[in-house]
């Protein structure tokens, strides 16, 4: 049976980056938040659960990744393309390392920008939240 907006069921959901690899944490992120793990699973709704990610400050990169990693992105005038290295986007904000990497595992479409909103990001340990009763999850436990 195909799921649809009024009988999708969503849950929040609390995940620890700490000692994650960025790549696999925010592979099974963007899994989660399509729904993908539910057996009700429907590609053009938005069944998947609303996922709050704490600890990003301290995502792993393996390799060289910290220097060579470069995000791009463009000002819109003549000769403003601006790149920063990974290593400098953690420090500045490590919750946009992890947003990017999510984002860019997502649909590129409406509901891929519908599903973006359910992830928040928290740097640290604390998040507000808390009224939402959030479950943690362990995604060693997730295939």
């Amino acid at each position: 049976m195909s799921a649809n907006k009024a009988t999708v069921t969503k849950q929040w959901v609390v995940v620890d980056a700490e000692g994650q690899n960025l790549g696999r944490l925010a592979s099974k992120v963007a899994m989660i938040l399509r729904g993908k793990y539910k057996p009700s699973y429907t590609p053009h709704v938005d069944c998947g659960d609303n996922v709050i990610i704490i600890n990003a400050e301290k995502i792993n990169l393996t390799g060289n990744k910290l220097d060579d990693k470069t995000y791009i992105r463009y000002t819109g005038y003549p000769g403003g393309q601006r790149s920063l290295t990974a290593r400098v986007m953690q420090q500045k904000n490590p919750a946009t390392l992890v947003e990017k990497a999510v984002k860019g595992m997502l649909p590129k479409n409406k509901l891929g920008a519908q599903l973006f909103r359910n992830l928040n990001v928290y740097a640290g340990i604390a998040h507000k939240h808390d009224a939402q009763q959030p479950q943690t999850i362990n995604l060693n436990d997730l295939k």
